[in-house]
C-alpha cells in the first residue's frame, strides 16, 4: 500500500484541521491504519489508529478527546480530524498501515511516504 498524507497547514491555537491519507493499491480495506507525527528533534510517535472495518479506534493521551480518526474504505482514504489544536501539536504528520491497532506499530517501518506539516501558532 502506497500512502500519501495531505491537508496540513499553518493555523492558530484552537483551530481545526482535517488531514487525509490516500492509499493506492487494493489492500487498504484489509489493514488497520494509523496516524503518526514527528516534531523537530523528536522521534516519530503514534497518534491514533483505526481498525480495518472502522469499528475500533485508539488515541494517545495528548490527543484524546480532540482528534478523531476515521476511514472510507470505498475511497481508500483515512482521515484525522484535529480540533482544539495546540502549539504542541506542531509536527509532520504521517499515515501508515499498522500491524494492528492493538500494537500501534507500523506494518512497514521503512516506507513512510511524504508527510504533511501541521504548524500551530500560539
Amino acid at each position: 500500500v502506497q500512502l500519501q498524507a495531505f491537508g496540513g497547514g499553518l493555523v492558530q491555537a484552537g483551530d481545526s484541521l482535517r488531514l487525509s491519507c490516500v492509499a493506492s493499491g487494493r489492500t487498504f480495506s484489509n489493514v488497520d491504519m494509523g496516524w503518526f507525527r514527528q516534531a523537530p528533534g523528536n522521534q516519530r510517535a503514534f497518534v491514533a489508529g483505526i481498525s480495518r472495518g472502522g469499528t475500533v479506534t485508539y488515541y494517545e493521551g495528548p490527543v484524546k478527546g480532540r482528534f478523531t480518526i476515521s476511514r472510507d474504505n470505498a475511497k481508500n482514504t483515512a482521515f484525522l480530524q484535529m480540533n482544539s489544536l495546540k502549539p504542541e501539536d506542531t509536527a509532520v504528520y504521517y499515515c501508515a498501515a499498522l500491524e494492528s491497532v492493538a500494537t500501534r506499530k507500523p506494518l512497514n517501518d521503512h516506507n513512510w511516504g511524504q508527510g504533511t506539516q501541521v504548524t500551530v501558532s500560539s
